[in-house]
């Protein structure tokens, strides 16, 4: 036994709709205690702003102490949207900060994708694609990181809730003007909710928010699909920019037409989303494969609240995920990013942390580095 087992150790999860805190042992499976605010930590000139997190953190650390009555934290993760390229001030501030304030010696500062890994496939090799209002993906062999999209609603994040709204939204406008690709059942739905099709724009374009304006109405074309063919067609696309991304980061997995890839492993699919809501439970997935050995399958896991629209686009997904890694199993993700967050404290406590260190996707700050 490591001498971190047993320790308690803090998840944090932030992201667009708010915070959330989950205070547990460090042991795997273990309960933990939650915390949730609505508040999201806003970006400044120097990216997420260090001091509003930690305005959250800290008081919200102190309460689940005392709910628990644990007398220390040994470890903290933090996994926080647009940590990669927004993330200095937060690798700049935290460690002091955590340190001098809770006694943290050991952090990690992880971008949202890496947390959402952990929650779903723990520490084992693999790719999983995060799905909400926007898309990425992300697989590891345990050595070193790949991604695949995530670039945003205006370059990319294809196949996510923006994207297939803002699709939908066109096929809406479409059928209004009488051009090709128009979908009547749509154009319907946009009438119901957002009034006449021509005052959409004056709606949509002066909105800070436009990219959760769009991915708010994926869901309408998901309840269109099943009867109009121009929804479904949207979904389909929408499946096959979701198997891309999932294919590109598979680690040395079976690509298209069954080929495997030099060192290949034969892949893996999964179809489970994970729970986006705050409650952390269960057993946590572990690592059984060495970085850089040979696997004898990729696990691909999908994870996000977008998959929560059901079938019509989860069939088209996974027959996508079939065709582009035809010696795919399927899985279900294990939990979200808050859970992943917990893991990876975790396991930084007891000293077995292998997910890959980089300075912008896993910054890990030890006993050694302070």
């Amino acid at each position: 036994m490591t001498s971190g087992a047993g320790a308690w150790v803090l998840g944090v999860d932030s992201g667009g709709s708010g915070v959330r805190f989950a205070l547990g042992r460090s042991e795997p499976g273990s309960p933990t205690e939650v915390l949730a605010s609505a508040e999201p930590v806003r970006t400044g000139p120097a990216g997420i702003d260090a001091g509003r997190l930690l305005a959250q953190l800290l008081p919200a650390a102190r309460e689940l102490l005392a709910r628990t009555r644990a007398e220390r934290v040994a470890a903290v993760a933090v996994g926080a949207a647009g940590m990669a390229s927004l993330g200095d001030d937060l690798r700049a501030r935290l460690p002091s900060a955590l340190a001098e304030s809770l006694g943290v010696t050991r952090l990690a500062l992880a971008a949202d994708a890496v947390t959402a890994y952990a929650g779903a496939l723990g520490q084992r090799p693999g790719a999983v694609v995060a799905a909400g209002t926007g898309m990425i993906a992300l697989g590891t062999d345990l050595t070193g990181w790949r991604r695949a999209d995530g670039w945003g609603h205006l370059l990319g994040d294809c196949g996510g809730g923006a994207w297939i709204g803002r699709a939908g939204l066109e096929a809406a406008l479409r059928s209004h003007d009488g051009r090709p690709g128009g979908s009547a059942a749509l154009r319907e739905r946009v009438e119901a909710l957002f009034g006449p099709a021509p005052e959409l724009p004056g709606l949509l374009y002066p909105r800070t928010d436009r990219p959760a304006v769009l991915a708010s109405f994926a869901p309408e074309v998901a309840r269109c699909a099943p009867s109009d063919p121009v929804a479904a067609a949207i979904l389909r696309q929408a499946a096959r920019h979701i198997a891309e991304a999932a294919a590109a980061v598979c680690p040395d997995g079976v690509r298209g037409g069954g080929e495997p890839s030099a060192d290949s492993s034969t892949g893996g699919v999964t179809s489970g989303a994970g729970d986006a809501g705050s409650h952390v439970s269960g057993s946590l997935p572990s690592s059984h494969a060495s970085p850089g050995e040979t696997v004898s399958e990729c696990e691909v896991a999908l994870t996000g609240g977008l998959f929560k629209i059901g079938d019509p686009l989860l069939v088209p997904v996974r027959e996508e995920l079939a065709a582009l890694l035809p010696r795919a199993r399927q899985v279900d993700a294990a939990g979200d990013p808050l859970a992943g967050a917990v893991l990876i404290a975790a396991a930084l406590a007891r000293g077995e942390l292998r997910l890959p260190h980089d300075p912008r996707m896993l910054c890990v700050t030890t006993e050694q580095d302070t």
